[in-house]
């Protein structure tokens, strides 16, 4: 086998696996544990990763970095919350990202997790007895394009060439999947510590295909941790009035604790929380004591708020891969925060069955990258991975119209062309704005850039034939381009990573989209039938200028026609019905000046056919305006 591996680079633990015997089989660390936490710490001259660097997290708590994959490829502003509470110092950084200062030293979110990967790799190559290079690694399905380049470059500081960024539940299915023969519908809920996911995939005989997928990347088994860590401040400060949130260590302190009442309380009814000294009077300077009993109940209350927040992913993955719950054949755990009792029967509950079990939560995402490693080296044969992109891909056209060239949730790699037409008479160069999400209207959606394509030959409007084909690859690298057909002049446009993008913004788009369904579609029909008699105007103006032998009272009716639809284009107020009506009584009175003006009977038909041309919607090469506009 080859030294290729797969990663979980996970927020709370981190594993690595990869191939043996066709298998994919876990590494364990240096300590012999099959899971490594994912903290590192700075103490005096000493760096240390994993188990030993947690166990002195409490007396070294602003030198004792955790929870670094929720800042991966983040702003400043995008953290807030994760600053807000963290024991360590976080900074701003001057591009804008963050920085974790220990000391006099500012450490990036990229090394820190090269230094959690370098000891993965280290204990697995001592393990092994050859040196490992090549690794898959594993990322949430809705983590963004700086999020997965920052994954990719904390692999490449940690020595590492990183062959595939693979969705953590996709990696699941297909390590869940390896032995299976039949064909099922699988549903992966992927609760990890810092994140959340859910695809949809169809599963059988070596195919692995995504149907869907959603998620929360705000939301983790740590916001269980801190629900409690709120509840116990909370309480302590009313009590004695001293805010615990504002001892670094303190607050350290009554995380771990958190998290071990968080795990005893998946198995017993109730645990105590017991923390002494953990401050001091401030009238008496004696020392204050931090005991309390949480009962499961009362966890669940502390956390019905994020329970809430696991449906809603839940519901449009379904949604979107258009089946019922009851189509679903297996619903798969993954990830350690699907041990805690509550979200089992959420699960259960919304899909009407039991989750299956039988794989470890904590390790199968690693495998799954594993079988994926061992895929790409030609070591696993007769598996194929299919993913897809969550939101809709397209192009501003006339009108400020999101055209869709790609749909969400279609499955990569994939490549589409259309044919697009110039919006104006005599366009030497058309501007493509490349664009993605939900939204009818361009302004609403995120621009993943522009680019130009010129020196089109002078024409009439609607003459020239742009061809624009959007293409992503399985790694996610979408490239646009734009050819003119007559001249065979082309443009193009390389994105990276165009398969998902922030959080904050592919939730919005999807919640706008949901929230203004009825507006949008108003907005789209006005766009559509202000476009559609604006090309009936240029139409009907080109035969009108053409036509030397009409004479004025022939030529007035349909003038006045085009004028009146002119100045109806030009009014952002004018209603779809009126567009309409324009664009009927244009299309009647250019036949009646044909007919009135034709010299021949062959002519005649000629004309007669361009009018019809004119007034269709468009023939089945699907021909739409650009600079753009919908043609007719």
């Amino acid at each position: 086998m080859g030294n290729a591996v797969g990663i979980d680079l996970g927020t709370t633990n981190s594993v690595i696996a990869r191939m043996e015997g066709g298998e994919p089989t876990v590494l364990v660390n240096g300590e012999g544990a099959r899971t490594t936490p994912s903290v590192v710490a700075f103490k005096d001259d000493q760096r240390l990763v994993g188990q030993v660097a947690k166990r002195q997290a409490v007396l070294n708590a602003q030198g004792t970095l955790f929870e670094i994959k929720r800042f991966m490829g983040r702003t400043w502003e995008e953290v807030a919350s994760e600053v807000e509470r963290a024991p360590y110092e976080v900074v701003k950084a001057d591009d804008g990202g963050v920085r974790f200062k220990v000391g006099d030293d500012l450490h990036s979110p990229e090394e820190i997790s090269a230094m959690i990967l370098r000891k993965l790799v280290a204990d697995a190559s001592d393990q092994l007895g050859e040196k490992i290079t090549e690794a898959v690694i594993t990322v949430p399905a809705y983590f963004n394009n700086a999020q997965r380049e920052a994954t990719q470059n904390a692999g490449k500081i940690a020595g590492l060439e990183v062959l595939r960024i693979v969705n953590e539940p996709t990696a699941a299915a297909l390590a869940y999947g390896l032995d299976k023969k039949g064909s099922e519908t699988v549903l992966v809920f992927d609760f990890g510590g810092g994140t959340f996911d859910v695809s949809v995939l169809e599963v059988g005989e070596g195919v692995f295909e995504v149907r869907s997928t959603h998620g929360d990347t705000h939301l983790g088994g740590s916001d269980f941790d801190y629900a409690i860590v709120d509840w116990l401040a909370e309480d302590f400060q009313k009590e004695y009035g001293v805010d615990l949130k504002k001892d670094k260590q303190a607050l350290q302190r009554m995380i771990e604790a958190a998290e071990k009442a968080k795990i005893e309380l998946s198995g017993l009814p109730e645990t105590t929380i017991s923390l002494p000294f953990i401050a001091m009077d401030p009238g008496s300077n004696a020392p204050l004591y931090l005991e309390k009993k949480l009962t499961r109940s009362t966890f669940e209350d502390l956390i019905a708020p994020l329970l809430k927040r696991l449906r809603k992913p839940v519901e449009d993955a379904l949604s979107d891969a258009d089946i019922a719950k009851g189509d679903v054949d297996e619903v798969i755990l993954v990830g350690g925060s699907t041990r805690v009792p509550a979200v089992k029967d959420v699960v259960q509950e919304m899909l009407g069955k039991a989750p299956n079990q039988s794989v470890n939560p904590d390790e199968v995402v690693a495998l799954g990258a594993a079988i994926q490693a061992g895929v790409l080296k030609g070591d696993v044969e007769d598996i194929v991975l299919l993913d897809v992109t969550p939101l809709s891909l397209g192009v501003e056209t006339k009108g400020g119209v999101f055209t869709t060239l790609i749909e969400r949730n279609t499955t990569v790699p994939v490549r589409k062309t259309e044919t697009f037409t110039t919006a104006d008479a005599n366009q030497t160069g058309v501007e493509v704005h490349v664009l993605q999400g939900e939204r009818s209207m361009a302004r609403e959606n995120k621009s993943l850039g522009k680019f130009k394509l010129e020196e089109i030959p002078p024409m009439p409007a609607g003459m020239p034939q742009i061809e624009i084909t959007y293409d992503i690859d399985a790694n996610g690298v979408l490239n646009v381009s734009a050819r003119e057909k007559s001249t065979g002049k082309e443009a193009s446009i390389t994105i990276q990573n165009t398969t998902t993008l922030a959080e904050d913004e592919v939730e919005r788009m999807v919640q706008d989209a949901e929230r203004h369904a009825d507006e949008d579609a108003k907005f789209r029909e006005v766009a559509e039938a202000r476009n559609a008699a604006d090309s009936m105007r240029t139409q009907a103006q080109k035969i009108l200028d053409e036509t030397e032998s009409a004479t004025d009272d022939q030529k007035q009716p349909l003038q006045e026609a085009i004028d009146e639809t002119a100045k109806a284009v030009d009014d952002p107020n004018v209603e779809k019905d009126r567009y309409e009506e324009l664009t009927q009584a244009l299309a009647e009175a250019l036949q009646t000046f044909q007919a009135a003006t034709a010299p021949a009977e062959d002519e005649a038909e000629t004309a007669d056919a361009e009018a019809t041309e004119a007034t269709s919607e468009g023939d089945e090469d699907d021909v739409v305006d650009a600079d753009f506009k919908p043609a007719g």
